[in-house]
């Protein structure tokens, strides 16, 4: 491979963590640890990352909820599952929420490091699917630059304006639940963060207001549904 992957690695054994990130990159990975499931899910809304290695069993958001969330912003991002796990229904499990693989504890590094570099020759083929920019009716949204640009105005975003809606984006014509949301903004789903949320979303639907054609709608009981 010419380009060594961004590999999010969320384990809450953080010995074994240190050890397994060290071994990746001194294979030439860049690698991102986090400890819990909450905070690895946050690590994935902020970053670009070609591979996931999760854990399954952590504090806070097991390793099957991770994927299932990662899953739901991102289809194509292969998910390996690191347990101590051996029973059959729970690879099954691992599977059917997107995992790719599954190795179970305890493992050789040279194992882990095949098992990636198979699953990356599949998936790295093309470059990073990263979008800069977005175009919503007559709005472009410049993601690098916190910029929405509209030939009445351009608005510059806070970074939780431009956090919110670059996950918007992402999910155009899709419903994306609050909860989600929360956790990938705020890192946690507080009631006080939730009256937060809603203060952002309503200034978002203002700045978008030039064009009747986008619009973000709620949708009672889940989240929201940017249209466009």
């Amino acid at each position: 491979m010419d380009k060594k992957a961004n590999i999010l690695l969320v384990e809450d054994d953080m010995n074994l963590g240190f050890v397994i990130q060290d071994n990746l990159k001194m294979n030439g990975f860049q690698v991102h640890l986090s400890q819990d499931g909450k905070e690895g899910l946050n690590a994935f809304g902020e970053g670009d990352y070609d591979l996931c290695l999760l854990d399954v069993m952590m504090p806070k958001k097991d390793g099957f909820s991770l994927a299932s969330d990662i899953r739901k912003l991102d289809t194509e991002v292969p998910i390996i599952f690191l347990t101590a796990k051996t029973m059959t229904e729970d690879k099954v499990k691992g599977f059917k929420v997107g995992a790719d693989d599954y190795i179970t504890k305890p493992f050789s590094t040279d194992e882990l490091i095949l098992r990636i570099e198979a699953i990356l020759k599949r998936t790295m083929k093309n470059e990073s699917t990263n979008q800069n920019e977005f175009v919503l009716g007559s709005f472009v949204y410049d993601v690098d630059n916190y910029l929405l640009k509209h030939d009445s105005e351009d608005k510059k975003l806070t970074k939780k304006e431009a956090e919110i809606l670059k996950i918007l984006c992402e999910n155009k014509d899709k419903v994306i639940e609050r909860e989600l949301v929360l956790n990938l903004v705020w890192g946690d789903d507080s009631y006080f963060n939730g009256r937060s949320l809603d203060v952002f979303i309503t200034k978002l639907r203002k700045y978008l207001k030039a064009d009747e054609s986008v619009k973000i709608t709620n949708v009672h009981g889940v989240g929201f549904k940017l249209e466009a």
